[in-house]
């Protein structure tokens, strides 16, 4: 949670509507209880990492440039 947000305005909408959509998925009755906790789980950090702002798939793929200028400063 430390930094700036590394997804943009249209980027965080997609999270949190992704992941309100998959966590209300959960709400649909299953044979197996534990894909309800699953979709709900995923849901749920899916639309955190909207509110958030920051994705750390996406700073991995992109590179992180604290990495960078940690190893600058030493």
């Amino acid at each position: 949670m430390n930094g700036e947000p590394n997804l943009s305005t249209t980027e965080r909408s997609l999270y949190m509507l992704a992941g309100l959509g998959l966590a209300a998925a959960a709400a649909k009755p299953r044979p197996n209880p534990l894909l309800n906790v699953l979709a709900l789980a995923g849901g749920s950090y899916l639309a955190w990492r909207g509110y958030v702002g920051q994705c750390p798939v996406k700073a991995a793929l992109m590179g992180s440039h604290e990495n960078d200028r940690l190893a600058h400063n030493s």
